[in-house]
């Protein structure tokens, strides 16, 4: 009986303990193991580290080193980052033209982080959900095509931390509870620095996975829904709303900005580069100039109201409309001396009875380039569908 245990705990010093307790809980601790014996175990233990090691995510991976100086990128949903077959429709499109970066969410407008974190935080609001397996060899499958890498973080409309920290969201003042918007999603308030530093805590951990660059989104005040019940937990309303989100601004320069490396952009409406006031949700652009490195306007033709610069239906005119508001904009950025640089977010997508084909895409880059943006473009469209022929070939 001895000899056999022997040769049993020899087996276990291979496999290890810890598999014998469980994959193979069945086998006796006291029965004979036979040559065969050892060798279904030996199978089972293989079987079994290979599984978990393609579970495991690989090791965090570095920033480009030679990142593009212009970029020309796709916005693409964590869900499709998690689905091969899905996102490798989009890679074929940025490795075949002259796509340079894809745009990829970090933390949408759910709230989710896409992906497991290292964040404490996170793991106790539950916040969140493994739709990207292994973001880290995702980005090396990214850096390995030289495409750079965006993260993108919606910050103040966020139902998932307003759902895990009530106190933190802002509330109907008729109703007692959580305030939402015309798309039923929840908001935090603005000035709440724990806000602040939840998603800073976000983007330094996607910093550490080798996004190139964080993308801030949803950086204001809300814009739709009942306004007149917002009731919030920390704004008070005696400062002025652009004053409050140019503190966020400055905090995150301070608190992202300690390397030269890191690059840091934002997400502003396209009225706030021709509007010079904060179109009552605290933007304006000199504020974020003067703390990002990429201010990116978002001049979706078909998001203007009608009349704008006298056009009854402005997504007809997307060359018009693009270079109206970015000549305003570059006007205003070279009127003084900051840290960022115009980088727009253009549409590849159709709204308001105007269908955008290669034409319409390509009118809007031509626009950029004729109103002297020179460090490059964003495409958006939610499916993550593009129109393959508005891009020039590689």
């Amino acid at each position: 009986m001895h000899r056999y245990l022997f040769i049993f705990l020899g087996v276990a010093a291979v496999l290890g303990a810890a598999f014998l307790l469980t994959e193979a809980n069945s086998i006796s601790l006291i029965a004979p193991v036979s040559k065969d014996d050892a060798q279904t175990i030996s199978a089972r233990a293989d079987a079994a580290l290979k599984r978990q090691n393609q579970d495991q995510d690989i090791e965090k991976q570095p920033k480009l080193a030679n990142p593009p100086t212009v970029i020309k990128g796709v916005y693409m949903t964590s869900w499709v980052g998690g689905y091969a077959s899905i996102r490798e429709k989009v890679l074929k499109l940025v490795d075949t033209t002259e796509l340079n970066a894809v745009v990829l969410d970090v933390k949408d407008s759910t709230g989710m982080i896409g992906y497991e974190t290292d964040i404490p935080d996170a793991k106790k609001y539950g916040t969140e959900e493994k739709r990207i397996p292994k973001i880290n060899a995702l980005i090396k499958e990214l850096n390995d095509k030289n495409i750079y890498v965006i993260g993108r973080i919606a910050v103040f409309e966020d139902p998932a931390l307003a759902k895990a920290r009530p106190d933190l969201a802002i509330k109907d003042s008729k109703t007692g509870k959580v305030w939402k918007d015309r798309n039923n999603l929840s908001w935090v308030d603005p000035t709440s620095q724990e806000v602040w530093d939840y998603n800073i805590a976000i983007a330094e951990d996607a910093l550490s996975r080798g996004f190139d660059e964080i993308n801030f989104d949803y950086i204001r005040f809300p814009t739709d829904g009942d306004l007149e019940a917002l009731s919030y937990p920390f704004y008070l309303g005696k400062t002025l709303k652009a004053d409050e989100i140019e503190k966020f601004f400055a905090y995150l320069d301070e608190h992202l900005h300690k390397t030269p490396d890191v690059k840091i952009s934002a997400d502003i409406f396209g009225l706030s580069i021709v509007d010079k006031d904060d179109l009552g949700i605290g933007q304006i652009m000199e504020n974020a100039l003067a703390h990002f490195d990429y201010i990116n306007p978002m001049i979706y033709p078909s998001h203007y109201a009608s009349g704008f610069i006298g056009y009854k239906n402005p997504a007809s005119y997307p060359y018009e409309v693009v270079k109206y508001s970015l000549d305003y904009g570059m006007a205003r950025l070279q009127a003084g001396s900051y840290k960022g640089r115009l980088r727009p977010w253009l549409q590849d997508f159709n709204l308001v009875g105007v269908n955008y084909y290669a034409k319409e895409i390509r009118a809007q880059i031509q626009a950029t380039y004729d109103a002297g943006v020179t460090d490059g473009w964003l495409i958006w469209n939610a499916g993550n569908v593009y129109t393959e022929g508005a891009y020039l070939p590689q």
